[in-house]
């Protein structure tokens, strides 16, 4: 059986599928916004991040699938030096929104990473009872140079973890491009050449800083293989996220925000397209998917159950997202569209129409 947990604006749905037959069997935190999940296949843990406005990032841990939660520590940045180089940083030193959620190694029980907006990394090696900000990224020169994507600051939503050495660790900006470090954390690399930004004048649009990647996905069988969204187009990487190769732009466009990756073949991935940029709606009121299975070469537009006229469901970065098989997807939208493909995309099943807008769906693995 799978089980799908889904983070909406109104709380935690937990989903649980067998062939066709897939129901709603649980809400958690009715009312609350909930921006992101993890499920750790290490020990089992349940993470929910909430984000309660005035009362600030909340985090809840689950040990028992959801049947009781704990409130444990939610990361929090240091005082804003009133002297010295940051002094004057106008980033605010205060966690808005808890991006990213990731376990770390399977040889490091316990090791969490979170990114967040303003776009701190933090890091936990108690099961998230206390968290750590990553000096080394939050103090590198450069992040003076990143900026809001569709928010008002810089923000850290995907973090991938190397399975073949925990201490690698890929991160994604929007917007300040793709950083890298493989000592865990001590230092960084900033590696997103090849990305363009045609929103900046030509001069500058190749600067790796300002890239506005909207996501990030990594193979499990083959770390070094790596899918982008980016606010200008897609992108690969053949060479663990050290250089970019640009994707021409598939029918109906190559805009969008989330991308899943088949856990068992690099070149295959999904993508859900939409108007670019201002307007974000499915181009045409059609709502599809794209799919290549030849790395980037060719593209397969997938429409079978979707709605096909005047629907303006708009994917976000985290709600898409593919189970171990590599078969079957799940898909959710900001108008409460749920929906299920058992055969790689090729046809599409709803579950709800009736969803708060969701923000992320993650498969238990």
């Amino acid at each position: 059986m799978n089980t799908l947990l889904t983070g909406t604006r109104k709380g935690l749905f937990v989903i649980h599928g067998e062939g066709a037959d897939w129901r709603i069997a649980s809400h958690h935190f009715a009312g609350d916004p909930v921006t992101q999940l993890l499920a750790d296949p290490r020990d089992g843990a349940w993470y929910a991040a909430l984000r309660m406005g005035h009362f600030g990032v909340k985090l809840r841990k689950s040990m028992d699938q959801g049947t009781s939660w704990q409130e444990i520590a939610a990361p929090a940045f240091p005082p804003k030096p009133v002297n010295g180089p940051w002094a004057d940083d106008a980033t605010p030193w205060n966690v808005d929104l808890i991006w990213a959620l990731a376990a770390g190694g399977a040889d490091q029980p316990g090791t969490l990473w979170t990114g967040c907006m303003p776009a701190g990394l933090f890091k936990s090696e108690d099961g998230g009872a206390s968290w750590a900000l990553n000096t080394a990224l939050w103090e590198e020169p450069k992040r003076r140079g990143w900026f809001g994507g569709g928010y008002d600051h810089p923000g850290i939503h995907s973090v991938l973890v190397d399975p073949r050495d925990a201490r690698h660790l890929t991160v994604a900006v929007s917007s300040g491009g793709v950083w890298q470090t493989r000592d865990g954390g001590a230092s960084w690399a900033l590696t997103a050449s090849g990305m363009k930004a045609d929103y900046m004048p030509e001069e500058s649009a190749s600067d790796e800083n300002i890239q506005d990647v909207h996501c990030m996905v990594q193979c499990a069988a083959q770390p070094d293989a790596l899918w982008v969204q980016h606010h200008c187009g897609i992108y690969r990487s053949a060479d663990g996220a050290q250089t970019w190769q640009a994707i021409a732009a598939p029918a109906p466009s190559g805009f969008g925000f989330a991308v899943a990756c088949d856990p068992r073949d690099p070149q295959r991935a999904w993508f859900a397209p939409a108007q670019a940029d201002a307007c974000r709606i499915p181009v045409d009121g059609r709502m599809v998917v794209t799919r290549t299975d030849d790395g980037g070469a060719t593209f397969k537009v997938l429409a079978q159950g979707l709605p096909q006229s005047h629907a303006y469901h708009l994917v976000y970065r985290h709600a898409l997202d593919v189970a171990d098989d590599g078969q079957t997807l799940a898909m959710a939208s900001t108008t409460g569209g749920l929906w299920v493909s058992f055969d790689a995309g090729e046809s599409w099943q709803v579950l709800s129409r009736d969803l708060p807008p969701v923000a992320v769906l993650r498969f238990v693995r």
